[in-house]
């Protein structure tokens, strides 16, 4: 049976879109993994049940004014009876946005998303990437994790970019790896749990 990672997104403009195929592809590179992407502008019955069925489930945003877009917040706060009954509970969680800015905030963003895995009672990964382009003398603006997060994947795309453009290669590749890393996750999970029930 595979393990299924769920990319649950809201893209405003298509920029955290592109950031989430790549999030999928990540996740799908992964031997015994399914990836599907979810957009949560649609609250209907074909989401809620894959995020029931999801063992990891991979929020993203893109970041407007500092925080996550009011479409998020509302499939958040519409979570609330999922919430109520710990349905997420246990599942590994991700997150990854994208802004226009090089900054944009985005910190804040993902410390939202994290907060709101945490409420479900959910396992944060975090992007497991030190910093890229790090020192004048080695990497540049290609390295892996160019905008130096932790708490998952940023991207930027700059206002008069469109989606065909941007994020950039470097972000994108960001955003391969963290839905790699939480297939991986998923699969260690997995197999710990069947070595516990046996």
């Amino acid at each position: 049976m595979s393990i299924s990672v769920v990319i649950a997104y809201h893209s405003g403009y298509g920029h955290t879109a592109r950031q989430a195929r790549a999030v999928a592809s990540g996740a799908a590179s992964v031997p015994g993994v399914t990836a599907a992407l979810h957009d949560i502008s649609a609250l209907d019955d074909v989401l809620w049940q894959a995020l029931t069925d999801a063992e990891a489930i991979i929020f993203g945003t893109p970041t407007y004014m500092g925080s996550q877009s009011a479409v998020f917040q509302a499939f958040a706060e519409a979570s609330g009876s999922v919430w109520a009954q710990q349905g997420w509970r246990d599942k590994i969680a991700a997150g990854f946005t994208t802004s226009a800015g090089v900054n944009g905030d985005k910190l804040n963003t993902l410390s939202s998303l994290a907060v709101f895995a945490a409420q479900h009672g959910m396992h944060w990964v975090s992007l497991g990437l030190p910093p890229g382009w790090l020192y004048s003398t080695v990497g540049d603006v290609e390295d892996l994790n160019r905008l130096g997060g932790f708490l998952g994947a940023m991207a930027q795309a700059p206002s008069d970019a469109g989606p065909d453009d941007a994020p950039g290669t470097a972000d994108l590749r960001t955003a391969e790896h963290l839905g790699r890393r939480v297939a991986r996750v998923a699969v260690e999970l997995r197999h710990g749990r069947l070595v516990g029930a046996a």
